[in-house]
């Protein structure tokens, strides 16, 4: 097999623990000696242990002498459970392959100097854009502090989500709304406005048998602290973490009240639209999340798009119309002119009983 057919099995490796490994990236690795697969890996969920040990860990002695593939560049500073650059030599690997470099400040390219400083073979940027795609929600914190954000949005072909009195479930199927647990699953969080945690009192749980281990980060951008003490959400905060992010100057008492259920209180900036986004999610970054899937409603959607944060947009379209009466996806945030529009590029279309999910990215 190429080495590229051996690269794929890594990305599916990757793509595995999407959503579960923040801090850390999730990360695929195959090793490999004469043509027979010896060990796999995925970044375990909380981030530990490394790919690389997991897959070294199944290989066992008969690593000597083989070929790694791994989607990012093995890191090369200690950390907590020691750099992975040096299991590798001390495994007596021969060649090492990689996908994408690791933007981290401490590596980006030294694990791969350390490597060929001791001997071992290094082949890089093999299915590079795949394997940046997987962790890309990794290197944006790295560049840019804050997570890479998804908006998903789900309306009538007039792009509608509601109608004049309210009344939204459900515009999408069954089939669509299976595919958003999934999609909820290979994020770290996902995250609402409190306009809908009044209206539909939502769980926002990955409620798919077995598929992800690690326990969904729910956030809720609520400047008053306006959620609900009996909501599903807060009587669920122990078990399923739940983030509030809220603007400074909140009821004390409340937000007691809020702490003593579990809840984790982000404090944020006053804005003119409630709380600054941008600021929100720099400070969701700096407590661990990568990736945060947004699903609405339409004012947090509207401020989003306004501040340019929206990185990938995944729109559900039912096949329907509901009228100009009805709520639009995105509340008015101040385009003037058509050169001010985010703009976005289609990369996929999926078909999930009688909607279609399109899926965008950014462009910039």
């Amino acid at each position: 097999m190429s080495d590229e057919s051996h690269m794929r099995a890594a990305l599916a490796l990757a793509r595995r623990g999407l959503g579960q490994t923040a801090p850390n990236p999730s990360v695929g690795c195959v090793i490999v000696k004469d043509g027979r697969v010896l060990g796999r890996g995925t970044t375990a969920p909380g981030g530990r242990p490394h790919a690389e040990r997991v897959a070294l860990a199944a290989a066992g002695e008969a690593a000597r002498g083989a070929t790694v593939y791994v989607t990012l560049e093995p890191c090369a500073f200690p950390g907590k459970s020691g750099a992975c650059t040096e299991a590798l030599i001390a495994a007596g690997v021969a060649r090492v392959v990689v996908g994408a470099i690791d933007p981290h400040p401490k590596v980006n390219g030294a694990g791969l100097a350390r490597l060929r400083e001791a001997g071992i073979e290094v082949t890089e940027g093999v299915l590079r854009p795949e394997c940046e795609a997987v962790s890309e929600g990794f290197a944006l914190v790295q560049r840019a502090g804050r997570p890479l954000v998804r908006l998903k949005l789900a309306s009538t072909l007039d792009g509608r989500i509601a109608t004049a009195k309210g009344e939204s479930q459900w515009i999408s199927g069954p089939e669509a709304r299976r595919a958003v647990h999934a999609m909820r699953g290979r994020h770290d969080a996902v995250m609402v406005g409190v306009g809908t945690v009044l209206a539909d009192d939502p769980e926002l749980t990955c409620r798919l048998d077995g598929f992800r281990a690690a326990p969904l980060v729910r956030v809720v951008v609520d400047s008053h602290l306006r959620t609900p003490l009996l909501s599903k959400l807060v009587r669920a905060a122990t078990e399923h973490p739940l983030w509030i992010l809220h603007r400074d100057g909140a009821d004390k008492l409340r937000a007691k009240a809020l702490e003593s259920a579990g809840v984790k209180l982000i404090e944020l900036p006053a804005s003119t639209i409630g709380v600054d986004l941008a600021a929100g999610m720099q400070a969701l970054a700096k407590h661990g999340l990568t990736r945060v899937m947004v699903e609405g409603g339409a004012s947090i959607a509207s401020s989003l798009l306004r501040a340019r944060l929206v990185d990938r947009l995944s729109w559900f379209h039912a096949p329907a119309v509901l009228g100009g009466d009805g709520w639009p996806a995105a509340q008015a945030f101040g385009v003037t002119r058509l050169d001010e529009m985010p703009r976005f590029r289609a990369v996929s279309r999926q078909q999930w009983g009688q909607d279609v999910l399109t899926n965008f990215r950014k462009i910039t």
